[in-house]
């Protein structure tokens, strides 16, 4: 998933959280499940983001001894930065999903009241 693809999903989280719990106005439970369903896959792929920046940090750390010392701190700077990045985008991606869980969970119970 890419930059512009994070972007839309927590632009379709934060606009479907402003809107109207019920009532005119108010996304469709459809509409949120399938928001929330897109906001876990890009979780996911943050995750496996991280994954593969954790590992090549180890990788890149185990090469300290026989490298280029220039390169590799260069290397190692920017691996850690990426994964603040990502760190960062996930606990604001995980925090947007809470809500929407919850305003999906609460959507549910009223379409099975009615």
């Amino acid at each position: 998933m890419n930059a512009a693809d994070e972007t839309t999903v927590l632009e379709e989280i934060r606009e479907l959280l402003s809107a109207p719990a019920e009532g005119a106005g108010a996304p469709t439970l459809a509409r949120l499940e399938d928001t929330l369903t897109e906001g876990y896959a890009q979780a996911l792929a943050l995750e496996a983001e991280r994954i593969r920046l954790e590992r090549r940090l180890g990788e890149v750390a185990r090469e300290a001894g026989g490298g280029d010392p220039s390169r590799l701190s260069a290397e190692l700077a920017s691996l850690a930065g990426r994964l603040t990045s990502a760190d960062g985008e996930l606990a604001k991606l995980r925090a947007l999903l809470g809500s929407l869980y919850e305003r999906t969970r609460t959507r549910r119970r009223l379409a099975a009241q009615n």
